[in-house]
């Protein structure tokens, strides 16, 4: 057995790439949709010498199949959201404790201790369903901050405008963690001219709005807040870790995560830094199910290990979707 603890404790890159192996080769020997996976493309340990032999796990695999490697009974299993009819990804956890530990020691890599915050949660899309890790997450903030004023919002926008306001004032250190349509839903109804106050949105218009670029959401957001950055968070259902930017869209990730681009043309094939391509990540938390996930975000990979996402894959028109994005 790997000791989760090793994987929070990474502190060099030849630490993480060690893990990683180490990992890759417990995912292929427990978890069958994985392995059957690396067995179709002719991927063994013996032939991974270096991250970039890893096999990634097409994303789309969560929608169909219950990837896993551990036999451990499931302790949750996390659902994306999704429009009216289409298949959602489920993402089955046997150990929440290691969600609890990479999302805790995550945010207090770039933000310092959530005790030290009010934490404010206008998420309205994520509450009005079940099994979002978001919603977990943001849940145990809210707990962690022990602030009597700290809680979720729905469509209360009066409430949640006269709360800001009033905290603000009072020199409080506020996190408004929100999506992106309903911060642009309270600034468009109110002003607000914050100075000590961290506005976060974890994106999507989730269908209620017409999506925008970053640049024009984020503008429109400093402008209603009065707030010189826009911070985001980058995490999805199938990952167990997040990444943060604190403004321009450039976000870091922790030590026990890293991301990698793929050529939008070959799959198998591994960018160097500087090119934009297909986002995978390595999360080495999510131990439990796959390490390795190809997703369907397209962004580009800076030398310092920093990155932005730039676009998504069209389902429909992978290849077109390509060539007008990058």
């Amino acid at each position: 057995m790997i000791n989760t603890n090793a994987i929070f404790n990474i502190q060099t890159e030849e630490e993480f790439n060690a893990l990683a192996l180490k990992i890759f080769k417990h995912q292929f020997e427990n978890n069958r949709v994985y392995r059957s996976f690396c067995d179709l493309l002719y991927k063994h340990p013996s032939d991974v010498k270096t991250i970039q032999d890893i096999p990634f796990l097409p994303i789309q695999f969560f929608k169909t199949h219950d990837v896993l490697s551990s036999k451990a009974p499931i302790q949750t299993t996390f659902t994306s959201s999704g429009t009216t009819g289409s298949i959602t990804s489920k993402h089955q956890v046997t150990n929440l404790e290691v969600y609890e530990d990479s999302f805790d020691k995550g945010f207090n890599y770039f933000y310092g201790s959530i005790e030290d915050y009010v934490v404010l949660a206008l998420l309205p899309s994520y509450l009005e369903r079940e099994g979002s890790s978001l919603i977990y997450m943001a849940d145990a903030f809210i707990k962690q901050s022990k602030h009597p004023d700290s809680g979720f919002y729905l469509n209360n926008l009066s409430e949640l405008k006269d709360k800001l306001i009033r905290l603000d004032a009072e020199g409080k250190k506020v996190l408004l963690i929100g999506v992106s349509f309903a911060l642009l839903d309270l600034v468009e109804t109110y002003t607000f001219k914050l100075k000590h106050t961290i506005i976060m949105e974890t994106g999507g218009m989730k269908g209620r709005r017409k999506e925008l670029i970053r640049e024009e959401l984020h503008q429109q957001l400093k402008d209603g807040f009065g707030v010189d950055a826009i911070h985001s968070e980058y995490g999805m259902t199938e990952l167990l870790s997040q990444a943060y930017s604190k403004g321009h869209g450039v976000f870091n990730t922790p030590n026990w995560m890293r991301l990698l681009t793929r050529d939008t043309e070959d799959a198998l094939s591994i960018q160097p830094k500087g090119k934009a391509g297909g986002i995978n990540v390595i999360d080495l938390a999510n131990i439990n199910s796959c390490s390795f996930i190809a997703t369907q975000d397209l962004g580009r990979i800076h030398e310092n290990g920093s990155f932005e996402i730039i676009g998504r894959f069209d389902n429909s028109d992978i290849r077109g979707c390509n060539l007008m994005v990058l």
